[in-house]
């Protein structure tokens, strides 16, 4: 009866009696647990901030699909990417005239082994497309004994380089916009991504190419750039008004969601939130009985 007593009391209050204020009357309604919306709701849901740090090639990827337009409106073709979160490196790629889960575990199948991923080694991160939480991909991650990591649901910065990536290969001045066919987005593709992976100095690499850093040839470089740098130096000190140049080098770390320094002081823990979903969680448990 509560929940009428509202309405009654603007009918009473027109008819000039007063039983109590419009306050009161809410005051009752939310003592009797009947204000607010009654409907079934789902509960609030939290999910842990996935946070990943990679220190070395091969300890972390990233992979996501972009869509690639063809000349025919509403036709998309799908181009699944995996890199290399230290160094960068494209790793695999695929483009493909659907979006599933069964070239996602031919393409990462092929990956891990191209690279002779060992075990305990690395950790996965992609978002929560269809294809990438699928149970026969996870189960395939495993079987591999590879972490799945996921991003939050809705959560559209979680997986900031594989989409900044993305963003470099749409950015390209030939970039054709549209494509006239499969074959020509693969065409063109296998050759953004040679230049990517071998030509491209990258910005947040101080410079180096992806191959560079990938394969660790970014070091003797770095000697070679430093002794450039020091004849410059000997030659015309004062205009180094800093003192001696030192050559900038790649970061020894490379961080998804990485924790701040306000976060650290406050005592945010700096485990890894991974896995991430029930299914990888599960997957992981079962491989780890396996293996012992």
């Amino acid at each position: 009866m509560l929940t009428h007593q509202v309405s009654v009391w603007s009918q009473v209050d027109r008819q000039g009696r007063y039983l109590c204020s419009e306050s009161t009357m809410y005051r009752l309604l939310r003592a009797d647990g009947s204000q607010g919306d009654r409907r079934k709701q789902r509960p609030a849901q939290s999910h842990a901030m996935p946070r990943r740090v990679a220190t070395r090639p091969n300890e972390v990827w990233s992979w996501d699909i972009t869509k690639l337009p063809l000349q025919k409106r509403g036709v998309y073709l799908s181009a699944y990417v995996v890199i290399d979160l230290f160094s960068r490196f494209i790793l695999a790629w695929m483009v493909s005239r659907k979006e599933n889960s069964a070239l996602a575990q031919q393409l990462m199948d092929e990956a891990l082994s191209r690279y002779q991923v060992t075990p305990d080694q690395l950790t996965i991160h992609q978002d929560r497309g269809s294809p990438m939480i699928a149970h026969s991909y996870l189960d395939l991650l495993g079987e591999r004994g590879v972490t799945g990591s996921h991003s939050r649901p809705r959560v559209s910065n979680d997986n900031p380089f594989s989409e900044s990536q993305f963003k470099t290969t749409k950015y390209q001045p030939d970039y054709p916009g549209r494509f006239e066919s499969i074959s020509h987005a693969r065409q063109w593709l296998e050759s953004y991504v040679d230049w990517y992976n071998f030509e491209h100095h990258h910005s947040s690499l101080a410079g180096f190419t992806p191959e560079q850093v990938f394969t660790g040839r970014y070091q003797e470089l770095a000697v070679i750039r430093q002794q450039a740098l020091d004849v410059r130096y000997q030659i015309n000190s004062e205009r180094f008004v800093r003192g001696r140049p030192v050559v900038n080098m790649p970061p020894a770390s490379v961080a998804i969601n990485p924790i701040s320094p306000k976060e650290a002081e406050l005592g945010v823990s700096l485990a890894v939130n991974f896995p991430t979903l029930p299914r990888a969680k599960h997957t992981a448990r079962e491989t780890t009985l396996i293996l012992e």
